[in-house]
C-alpha cells in the first residue's frame, strides 16, 4: 500500500484523550489532521458518530479540502457497562450505537473513497476489553470484542483494495474517559475510576506506541506492556486466567455490598 507523506488522517472524538493524542503525534510527524468530536470547538470539526449526516458531511468537507482521505481513526467511544442483573439494556443499547456502530458508519462511509483511491488505512481503537473480558463489563466488553472483529473483517474485505486495517487494545491509561460514564452499577464505576487513575500509563505514551505499531504495520495493536501482560496469559494459561478473571468477579461483588 502507497500513501502520502505526509498523510491526511482523520480522527473521531479527538477533542481530548487518547483522540488528542493521537492527532498531535500524527501532526508532530507533518501529518494532515482533521479532529472532529461530537462537540465542534476551535480546531475541531463536528462529527457525532452516531449521526449518519455528520459522517457524510465530514466525507464531503475531506474529499472537498484534501482530495481524499489516507487514515481513519474510529477513536470516539464511551466507557460503561455493568453487571449482568444490574445494567439495562438502555446502557447496553447506548454502548452499541457509539462504540460500535459509530466505527461502523464512519468505515462504511469511507470505504468508497479508499477503494477509489486504492489505498487506505482504518484504525479502530477498541481496548483490552475487546480480548480479555473481566466481570462485571458485559456491554463493554462485548461491544469492544466486536470492534476486533470489525476490524479483521475491514482489513480481509478491503485488502485487494489496498487498504491496511489496524485494531488498539490498550489497557486501562490515565484519560478522562471516565468524566463521562453513565450506568446503574456504581460499584463497577468506582473500580474503573480508581483503575484509570492508578494507570501508570498516560494517553500521550500511548499514541506514541500506536504510531510505533502502525510503523511495523501490526493490525492487532497491544501498546502497553499490562495490555500485552493479560492477554499473553489468557492465550497460554486460561486456566490461570480464568482464576483472576473469577477473583476479580468476587471482589466486585463484595465491594458492591460494602456500597450498599
Amino acid at each position: 500500500m502507497t500513501e502520502p507523506n505526509p498523510p491526511r488522517v482523520l480522527i473521531t472524538g479527538a477533542a481530548s484523550g487518547l483522540g488528542a493524542a493521537l492527532a498531535s503525534a500524527w501532526e508532530g510527524r507533518g501529518a494532515t489532521v482533521l479532529r472532529t468530536d461530537r462537540s465542534a470547538s476551535a480546531g475541531v470539526f463536528r462529527l457525532d458518530v452516531t449521526s449518519d449526516a455528520d459522517w457524510a458531511a465530514a466525507r464531503d468537507h475531506v474529499e472537498q479540502a484534501w482530495g481524499g482521505l489516507d487514515v481513519l481513526v474510529n477513536n470516539a467511544g464511551i466507557a460503561g457497562g455493568g453487571r449482568l442483573d444490574v445494567a439495562g439494556l438502555d446502557e447496553w443499547q447506548r454502548l452499541v450505537d457509539i462504540n460500535l456502530l459509530g466505527a461502523v458508519r464512519g468505515t462504511a462511509v469511507f470505504t468508497p473513497v479508499f477503494k477509489r483511491q486504492g489505498s487506505g488505512r482504518v484504525v479502530n481503537v477498541a481496548s483490552l476489553a475487546g480480548l480479555v473480558h473481566p466481570a462485571g463489563m458485559g456491554g463493554y466488553n462485548a461491544t469492544k470484542a466486536a470492534m476486533v472483529a470489525l476490524t479483521e473483517t475491514t482489513g480481509h474485505e478491503l485488502a485487494s483494495h489496498g487498504v491496511r486495517a489496524h485494531v488498539v487494545c490498550p489497557s486501562y491509561f490515565r484519560t478522562n474517559l471516565m468524566s463521562a460514564v453513565e450506568g446503574r452499577d456504581t460499584a463497577l464505576q468506582a473500580v474503573m475510576a480508581r483503575l484509570v487513575a492508578d494507570a501508570p500509563l498516560g494517553p500521550d505514551e500511548i499514541a506514541g506506541a500506536v504510531l510505533e505499531a502502525i510503523d511495523r504495520d501490526e493490525e492487532l495493536i497491544l501498546p502497553d506492556p499490562a495490555a500485552m501482560a493479560a492477554y499473553r496469559l489468557k492465550l497460554a494459561d486460561r486456566a490461570s486466567y480464568d482464576v483472576v478473571m473469577r477473583a476479580q468477579a468476587r471482589r466486585l461483588d463484595e465491594i458492591a455490598e460494602d456500597r450498599s
